[in-house]
């Protein structure tokens, strides 16, 4: 079933006199339970294309389809309940909050979620428990590791139990090994609980734990491809 659908998405900043082109012309689907990397170097605008397709932006031209609907078909406050109820994010700088224990930075989402008060807390402690944080649930992000910081940010991405989750260089502050343990919580979610992963790399080698990577360069899809042979972040840990 075809999740997302991309037809001719251009963004353009700056004046109709003195356009800058973002995204050209992108053009492409995923189905559900994709896993899906966006790659390309810095400045390519696979950022760009990762805050159009998870409605933190919105495209200058061109049709954007979720779930058969037209982002134009939604108003501004079912944008923001689809986003988030249906969509997960991680990014690279974790964003948590600096002053809120890891408790509170994992219930953050459940603030607009319509989910009554009193499950938040049970909610948001079995996901700090999937991610093996429970001894550090009253810390504050100042007293975590890089990799701790981000399972964090895994843990509030996934609290509202979204179908996808965008990935924006989740590895990119870590170091090799604690990457290779994000990478394979990422893969399960795919793997194991079927959710459908975008993930926004400039690295080929995180590219290919994916199972399709979509090249973007100049803010155009050059290349669209499966990948032959999909590393295992599992497997590469235990070697």
């Amino acid at each position: 079933m075809v999740l997302i659908e991309a037809k001719h998405v251009a963004k353009i900043y700056g004046t109709e006199d003195n356009p800058t082109y973002a995204l050209v012309d992108a053009t492409f689907s995923i189905e559900e339970g994709e896993f899906v990397a966006i790659m390309g170097p810095s400045g390519s605008g696979k950022s760009t294309l990762l805050h159009v397709l998870g409605f933190l932006d919105r495209h200058t031209k061109g049709e954007y389809r979720l779930d058969g609907k037209t982002i134009d078909d939604f108003t501004q406050d079912e944008l923001a309940h689809v986003r988030n109820k249906k969509m997960g994010f991680v990014f690279q700088q974790f964003n948590l909050l600096a002053r809120a224990s890891v408790l509170e930075n994992v219930k953050l989402p459940l603030l607009y979620s319509g989910i009554k008060e009193d499950m938040w807390d049970t909610l948001a402690r079995s996901r700090i428990e999937a991610m093996g944080l429970t001894h550090r649930i009253d810390h504050t992000p100042a007293q975590l590791s890089g990799g701790e910081k981000q399972r964090v940010a895994i843990a509030r991405a996934l609290v509202n139990d979204p179908d996808i989750i965008f990935a924006d260089e989740p590895t990119g502050n870590l170091d090799s090994k604690t990457g290779r343990d994000v990478m394979e919580i990422i893969q399960d979610l795919n793997k194991k609980e079927k959710r459908t992963v975008i993930l926004i790399t400039h690295e080929t080698y995180t590219a290919e734990h994916a199972k399709r990577v979509i090249y973007v360069k100049d803010g155009k899809v050059e290349s669209d491809k499966k990948v032959e042979k999909q590393r295992y972040a599992h497997k590469e840990f235990k070697k």
